[in-house]
């Protein structure tokens, strides 16, 4: 348990991510969506109007520092509590402390770093003390809260979910570590920018990671003392394996992309797993990558083999779960199966050619039967009339127009004969042919 005085000046031997950590918001890398101008958290650390809150994303994302920039500016007294060597006689005395604090007026925070690993009994030691305004409960955690955190406690507390840091965040804050007087601002170091770019992006996200990394680029530079070159070699041996290309203009970032979508459209199972790997080992973030597949499933195997959907969208949930390392596994397993599977691309077809039809006849009346009738002025007017109501015929559908009259005869969805698609083929040309049939007899009643 440690108190604000945690947040002194620190001396050039500790490490330069703990050096470069930002005092103020100003300084701060990311987040936007929280911390930007007008947005809420900005405006309750500016008004020192903190309330109970629960900092959730991936490791090396700010949720420490922004506890620290809280103590930093806040009125409260402040006390770091570490969920992993902290038990229920330490949170009892702490609450005690600051129960007495607030008989003097004083508020006090509370941080608790990894709070998920707080059993139920010394997360319930807080309720109370939450309850009564005795504290204020910050907690950071890499876990989801809605399974980690007691729903009490957790109702308490207003959740902020912080996103792994993009490319350009990561590069500007290295930019800044080489320059800064905390950093290596002292020193003389040479670095080019696609350097620093290829150690943001093996950072992935993790702004610690992307400190570490430059900081030992740069002890282990060429040149002597103070003076020190930073080269590709340099990187290469830090990493432990070559640096992927991969420019910070984008270009094989979609070159990279194209060639796993293309390998996977031209079922080479190999080739696709080969550019999988390039782009995960070179940084890419693994959701990028598992949401094309995504959209692969359903433009280019589609009904052939719906199961592509559920699989990549089952690698997606994994990827959100685990990160990388561990999500590399699901993300093969549907690279491989979207790769192998019968490829059909008629819905991405039906689609493009009903958006265009869409597009250019924006005014087709919906037709009169299929209308909603919510007045009876609308049933005056014929709005529901003839609606036959599917589930009440034996056949479970009727010969009732649902397009515009001027489409009537227009087929979007054209299934193929790959796979299980030849049946929904058979299937569709069979409800067509009933319906046909049954409009012309209705047609010879008239």
């Amino acid at each position: 348990m440690e108190q604000s005085s945690l947040f002194d000046n620190r001396s050039t031997t500790t490490p330069l991510a703990d050096r470069m950590r930002p005092e103020t918001l100003d300084d701060y890398a990311g987040q936007k969506h929280l911390i930007g101008e007008g947005k809420i958290l900005r405006r309750m650390i500016d008004r020192d109007e903190v309330q109970s809150m629960i900092f959730w994303g991936p490791p090396g994302v700010g949720k420490t520092t922004l506890a620290r920039i809280i103590a930093n500016t806040t009125k409260a007294r402040f006390i770091n509590f570490s969920a992993v060597t902290s038990g229920i006689k330490e949170i009892k005395d702490v609450m005690s402390k600051a129960e007495e604090n607030r008989s003097l007026g004083t508020k006090t925070i509370v941080f608790v770093d990894e709070i998920h690993r707080f059993n139920k009994a010394q997360q319930d030691a807080f309720l109370p003390y939450v309850e009564r305004g005795s504290i204020i409960l910050i907690g950071a955690t890499t876990e989801n809260p809605s399974f980690e955190i007691n729903s009490a406690l957790l109702s308490r507390c207003k959740v902020f979910v912080l996103n792994a840091l993009d490319t350009e965040d990561l590069v500007e804050l290295l930019k800044r570590a080489v320059t800064d007087p905390r950093g290596y601002g002292s020193w003389q170091v040479e670095i080019e920018d696609d350097l620093l770019h290829l150690i943001a992006a093996y950072a992935n996200g993790d702004a610690r990671t992307a400190l570490n990394t430059l900081e030992m680029a740069i002890l282990n530079g060429e040149g002597e003392g103070r003076t020190t070159k930073v080269t590709r070699d340099t990187i290469k041996q830090v990493l432990s394996h070559k640096t992927l290309l991969y420019d910070k203009k984008g270009e094989e970032h979609y070159n990279l992309i194209s060639a796993l979508h293309k390998s996977m459209r031209n079922s080479d199972a190999d080739a696709a797993v080969y550019w999988l790997a390039r782009m995960l080992e070179a940084g890419e973030d693994p959701l990028y990558v598992a949401r094309r597949v995504v959209r692969f499933a359903s433009e280019d195997v589609g009904m052939a083999d719906s199961r592509a959907l559920e699989i990549a969208v089952a690698a997606y949930q994994a990827c959100q779960f685990l990160g990388m390392p561990e999500c590399s596994v699901h993300l093969t397993h549907a690279v491989v199966f979207c790769s192998l599977a019968p490829k059909s691309n008629a819905l991405d077809v039906a689609y493009m050619t009903a958006a265009a039809d869409a597009r250019n006849m924006l005014d087709e009346p919906v037709p009169l039967q299929i209308r909603n009738a919510p007045t009876s002025l609308m049933k005056d007017l014929g709005y529901g009339e003839g609606y036959v109501y599917a589930h009440d015929t034996v056949e479970k559908m009727s010969p009732m127009l649902c397009l515009p009259e001027s489409l009537a005869d227009k087929h979007y969805y054209n299934p193929t004969e790959q796979g299980v698609e030849k049946r929904v083929k058979e299937h569709k040309e069979a409800i067509e042919a009933w319906k046909k049939a049954q409009r012309e007899k209705e047609k010879k009643k008239r």
